[in-house]
């Protein structure tokens, strides 16, 4: 059996350690690149476009200074520093941009990053990267070719400037579209037009309760799909309403029927129909003579309640209160108005005590002759 099996001292002593070492330093070799060189994030700043195109400018600077400051190491001798060693240095870009007002009615900034070009600078600032190609675009684009870091900061400021180019073309002012609005006026003016109107309030109140309805609808659908129970609680209740509609319609025209087909018996004693409405008719103006109009007006409304009652418009009965008579009356029926109006004003002066005069009599005299009384 071999004395160096797993466990023993010498291999946890010695094996150990170096093992770990080998593993720190193939971490430290496989390290990516671009992670030394992004920076860090720089934060935000809010810009109007005059700010940002600014901003842009001396961006472009940066870049150019970089250059500058690439060709005095390239020329200067080994053991020279040159007198300005940060031009290239990434902090010098600030914080990225969120521009507002970049177009109208746009209330959301545009976010402006240079990531991109702190990439740029900060390869630029590295010294061994004067003589060595620098790889740009997506790792997966299969166009992706080999630039060194002096063509990189000069595409860098092509690019800057053509941003610039662009804020400042939004600031420009906008083109005045007089001819055309006088073009399309005149073609909205032709005849084919003219009964073209704007949408009214009472259309934008019915499309707004319309969608307000459906949200409603569909809300209850949803519920309802939830909860099956309620939906058929409902089904049962608007059952159960109609059911109670149709049959208290039913009675209503069994009712009108029994009433309308009364038979032709003569009237009980104390009937109104039992003594002739032309009787109640004289005794009304008899007490008119002689300026009683509270009693002439009384004889008025039985003339009618007589007048109508021989019709067989409802069976005889002394009973009746003047409402329940102005309910046997249909509310289609043409006369029901003037029945109603006779009915108030008798019950004024009868059964209120109210005062009546001439002209009371002679208003009652005329709903009389609308049903009926005094036109034989």
């Amino acid at each position: 059996m071999s004395s160096l099996r797993p466990g023993s001292g010498w291999w946890n002593s010695a094996a150990t350690p170096a093992l770990v070492l080998a593993l720190l330093a193939l971490a430290a070799i496989a390290r990516p690149a671009h992670a030394q060189e992004l920076a860090a994030d720089a934060g935000w700043r809010d810009v109007s476009v005059a700010e940002y195109r600014l901003h842009l400018e001396d961006l472009d600077g940066v870049t150019a200074d970089c250059q500058t400051q690439r060709r005095l190491n390239g020329a200067a001798p080994a053991k020279t520093a040159p007198a300005n060693d940060d031009a290239c240095d990434p902090a010098r870009i600030g914080p990225d941009d969120r521009v507002h007002g970049v177009a109208s009615g746009d209330s959301l900034p545009r976010e402006v990053r240079y990531d991109w070009l702190r990439s740029v600078l900060g390869r630029a600032e590295n010294k061994g990267a004067q003589a060595k190609p620098t790889a740009i675009g997506a790792v997966t684009d299969a166009k992706s070719h080999q630039l060194s870091v002096d063509a990189l900061l000069a595409e860098a400021r092509q690019r800057l400037q053509e941003d610039a180019k662009l804020a400042e073309s939004t600031t420009e002012a906008s083109p005045s579209y007089a001819g055309e609005r006088k073009s399309l006026n005149a073609i909205l003016a032709q005849k084919a037009y003219q009964g073209v109107t704007e949408v009214s309030v009472t259309d934008r109140f019915r499309e707004w309760f319309d969608n307000l309805l459906d949200k409603v609808l569909s809300g209850l659908y949803r519920f309802g799909s939830r909860s099956p129970w309620i939906a058929f609680t409902l089904r049962a209740l608007l059952l159960a309403a109609i059911c109670t509609l149709l049959i208290w319609f039913l009675v209503r025209i069994e009712r009108r029927s029994r009433v309308r087909l009364t038979p032709d018996d003569a009237p009980a004693p104390g009937a109104p129909s039992a003594r002739e409405w032309q009787l109640w008719l004289e005794d009304a103006h008899a007490m008119a003579a002689k300026g009683l109009w509270r009693d002439a007006i009384h004889f008025i409304y039985w003339a009618s309640i007589a007048r109508l009652e021989s019709k067989r418009l409802w069976p005889a009965d002394r009973a009746r209160t003047p409402r329940e008579y102005l309910e046997l009356l249909a509310g289609s029926d043409p006369r029901k108005p003037s029945l109603t109006a006779l009915t108030r004003s008798f019950e004024r002066t009868w059964y209120g005590g109210r005062a009546a005069e001439s002209y009371d009599f002679r208003a009652a005299l005329e709903l009389a002759a609308a049903l009926g009384v005094g036109v034989e």
